[in-house]
């Protein structure tokens, strides 16, 4: 069981402990998948077969029951070795694969100096090397960290966020992404995206056969038995979709009160992680992006499957560090005048961070 959360280290073992619980968990899941699948499809052939070769019928949970044994008896060694090649092309292509979804691109020291050092700065102050840095060309204001390992872990930003916050603003959320790679968020955040990330292809490759192999190519005229056993696959592996989707929930929504406080730890300004908190709110929606990027921002007002917040409410998220650090919630102003004269002078900066806008949020 894991460990009762009682600060930082705690939670960052709590979150090893359960990445190691998830990787044992799921391939377990899959093949319990593939035996409902299995269990659908053998059922009605097996059944089928004994009437036509025998003339009498046998129940169908039998035939089915028999049919999804033998065929995972048969086949867990290739079973198996399917998900361990799924989890290490994944583990290798995963910041590629999460950089197509969110759209980000690459940048560096010299393209944007001023984001880069501030995310340096912090690295250095966390005592860990600086991870990539990306940037998403969208109004949204958002931000998240992704990553398995050191090699792989990396902070996006949106132009939005850059454009809409202040320095201080931004520096609080560039810390409150790199604390959820101290914490290790962000593996465990990996780990189930690939695993569900699998279930949902493989449902998706079933759905694809029914529409174009029954549907569009007009197969099923050939009888209504076969369209019938892929509709059961479909919602069986759809099933078992939804079921793989509430292990992410076992990522406690505390994972952001956690990072927030590492970000005023981080930058010694609690006043600056809750402006930002407000800046954000309600303008946080990347536009063409997935749900499982979505789940990694900084803020997802949108709940999950509509049913389900991935994050606590903004306003919690504020009063927990106001009363925490015993500093009153802001009244968000303008930003500094200095960073307005800063672009005044400086009209030929690639893409600033400063406001272009005049609205207080």
């Amino acid at each position: 069981m894991a460990l009762p959360t009682a600060g930082l280290q705690t939670h960052i073992w709590n979150n090893n402990l359960k990445s190691i619980a998830l990787l044992a968990l799921y391939p377990f899941l899959i093949m319990g998948i593939i035996w409902l699948c299995a269990y659908v499809v053998s059922g009605s052939m097996f059944t089928q077969s004994i009437q036509a070769t025998y003339g009498y019928s046998t129940t169908f949970e039998n035939s089915a029951a028999a049919g999804a044994n033998a065929f995972l008896y048969a086949y867990w060694p290739l079973i198996l070795s399917g998900v361990a090649i799924w989890f290490t092309l994944a583990y290798f292509f995963h910041t590629k694969m999460i950089s197509k979804l969110s759209h980000s691109h690459p940048v560096s020291r010299q393209e944007e100096p001023e984001l880069y050092n501030l995310l340096e700065n912090l690295s250095i102050t966390a005592g860990i090397p600086m991870p990539r840095l990306e940037i998403i060309e969208t109004h949204a204001r958002n931000a998240f960290a992704s990553g398995i390992d050191q090699k792989s872990f990396s902070v996006t930003v949106t132009r939005g966020l850059m454009t809409a916050l202040t320095k201080d603003e931004l520096e609080a959320v560039l810390g409150h992404e790199l604390t959820h790679i101290l914490n290790r968020d962000v593996r465990l955040l990996i780990i189930t995206i690939i695993f569900t990330g699998m279930i949902g292809f493989a449902a998706q490759l079933v759905w694809s056969q029914i529409r174009y192999g029954f549907i569009y190519t007009g197969r099923r005229r050939e009888g209504g038995s076969g369209i019938i056993i892929m509709m059961a696959l479909v919602f069986t592996l759809w099933l078992g979709y939804v079921l793989t989707l509430f292990t992410r929930f076992a990522i406690s929504r505390n994972r952001e009160y956690m990072a927030d406080a590492g970000a005023v730890q981080l930058t010694k300004n609690p006043q600056a992680m809750m402006s930002a908190l407000m800046r954000i709110a309600g303008r946080d929606h990347i536009p063409q992006t997935t749900d499982d990027i979505a789940m990694m921002c900084f803020e997802n007002a949108k709940p999950f499957l509509g049913l389900f917040a991935t994050h606590p409410p903004i306003e919690k998220r504020i009063r927990a560090l106001s009363e925490t650090t015993g500093t009153p919630v802001p009244t968000l102003s303008m930003p500094p005048a200095d960073l307005e004269t800063r672009f005044q002078r400086s009209p030929n900066l690639k893409n600033p961070w400063l406001v272009r806008d005049r609205r207080p949020f």
